[in-house]
């Protein structure tokens, strides 16, 4: 089991000591919990590639305490800092060129680029200003598992591979934050926003006009190759056995083909407390979650937690509204469904 240390100053200072001497922790940013490792140190972020299962090719995002300390690892451009000065702290990652010798190879995948945020969580702020070095800090959770949102996800999926795991308590997001491509500059520069996350795109659209920004968010990063920024795999924040996406009108019927291929126990997310019909196969477990996407997207990791520890072969998630606030939910759901590789 990983030491469990509380959010307050010894618990922080002992966090900083595992860290500095190029152990693995994990801690709560306001997207999800963090497995953070000293991003100049490739023996310890080896040890974040290695305790993941996490490919190569996919590269880590650097977290920082300020935009001054990613300017040191980055080169900004004019509407990069503008980002940044808007956005940080808080669920924007930025990606832009790599200074030479910031970071180790491994966190950018060997490429010139580095993906680089300011977290808002107070916890994880105090830890980058008590460890004094950016943190290389992809989701602690098992790769293309489900991203963990409690302290107690963090324990469930990575067990002893981390050596401690900072307890923050719920993720106030709760889904990862939104990536945007920012090294474009120049009259006919655009911006690219590569996955899409808890920072709406619309306001980052607002914020960099006049300039475009080209949605790349859908992107399937090709096998083996080295990609710019996480969040491209085709299967991706998936729990264990099968999730499908249906109509509330198809629920019913999905739970009933589960049954009668025996993929059971069946669970069940919902998007509010509408009870199903009395005369309507019920799922074994089911999980209400606000039927508004900020709520929504707040729960959505947890409920998936909760159906796969109760042992439910089969999870059914009613579909999501498909206005422009619920993209990033249905990005995730999207990516969770795609079947496992044999």
């Amino acid at each position: 089991m990983p030491l469990l240390l509380t959010p307050d100053e010894a618990g922080l200072r002992r966090a900083s000591e595992i860290l500095r001497a190029g152990g693995l922790v994990a801690f709560p940013t306001e997207t999800v919990y963090g497995l953070g490792a000293r991003a100049d140190d490739a023996a310890a972020v080896a040890r974040i590639y290695a305790a993941k299962g996490r490919p190569a090719h996919n590269p880590s995002i650097v977290h920082v305490a300020s935009v001054e300390e990613a300017e040191r690892l980055g080169t900004f451009t004019a509407a990069a800092r503008d980002l940044a000065t808007s956005f940080w702290p808080g669920p924007l990652t930025l990606v832009v060129e790599r200074r030479p010798g910031a970071v180790v190879d491994a966190v950018t995948a060997g490429g010139s680029t580095v993906a680089l945020r300011v977290p808002e969580h107070p916890v994880a702020l105090a830890l980058l200003r008590a460890v004094g070095l950016p943190l290389a800090a992809p989701s602690a959770n098992r790769s293309t598992h489900v991203s963990p949102t409690r302290p107690e996800h963090v324990v469930r999926s990575l067990g002893d591979q981390v050596d401690a795991v900072i307890d923050g308590g719920a993720c106030s997001r709760g889904i990862e934050s939104t990536i945007v491509d920012a090294r474009g500059e120049g009259a006919d520069a655009t911006l690219a926003l590569l996955r899409l996350g808890a920072l709406p795109a619309g306001a980052i659209a607002l914020a960099i006009a006049p300039m475009p920004l080209v949605d790349r968010s859908g992107r399937v990063d090709a096998a083996g190759t080295s990609a710019l920024a996480p969040g491209g795999q085709s299967r991706h924040y998936a729990p264990g056995g099968i999730l499908v996406v249906v109509s509330r009108g198809e629920v019913a019927a999905q739970v009933l083909a589960a049954r009668a291929t025996g993929a059971t126990p069946v669970g069940l997310v919902a998007a509010g407390a509408e009870p199903p019909a009395s005369d309507a196969p019920t799922a074994d477990v089911r999980v209400e979650l606000p039927a508004e996407a900020a709520g929504y997207a707040r729960g959505l990791y947890d409920a998936l937690h909760q159906l796969e520890q109760a042992g439910c072969a089969t999870i059914v998630v009613e579909r999501v509204p498909d206005e422009g606030d619920w993209a990033a939910v249905r990005d995730r759901l999207r990516r969770a469904s795609v079947p496992a590789t044999p």
